[in-house]
């Protein structure tokens, strides 16, 4: 787990011993395979494939940056695997691990640096 970014309109920000930043509408993640950017941090507008961090749903207010093809970043591995707030009705995600917002916040009580998650 490498930082957590939380919508700062929608909640605080989250309890936790690892690196935590506000999500603002010019921040999106590279998901482009073959492009500059892909699989990190990227400012909107980006000429590239993205995804926007700042969603009208719920989803995307409290993201865990899951360290998932970063370390290095091979083109087409994989992006934007996030650990995030699961829907209502706890319906698939396109990749990430999605959980209930209490849940994860109770989680990330106990994070620390160096920690991992294993999914299975």
């Amino acid at each position: 787990m490498r930082q957590i970014f939380y919508r700062p309109d929608r909640l605080p920000a989250p309890l936790t011993g690892i690196p935590v930043a506000p999500i603002t509408q010019a921040l999106g993640w590279g998901d482009g395979p073959g492009q500059p950017g892909y699989n990190q941090l990227v400012q909107l507008p980006y000429p590239a494939s993205h995804e926007k961090l700042w969603r009208e749903d719920h989803v995307y207010d409290l993201i865990v940056v899951l360290g998932y093809n970063d370390d290095p970043v091979v083109s087409g591995k994989g992006s934007a695997i996030f650990l995030h707030v699961a829907r209502p009705d706890l319906s698939p995600t396109e990749g990430c691990v999605a959980v209930a917002r209490e849940d994860l916040l109770d989680l990330l009580k106990t994070v620390k640096p160096g920690d991992t998650l294993t999914v299975r």
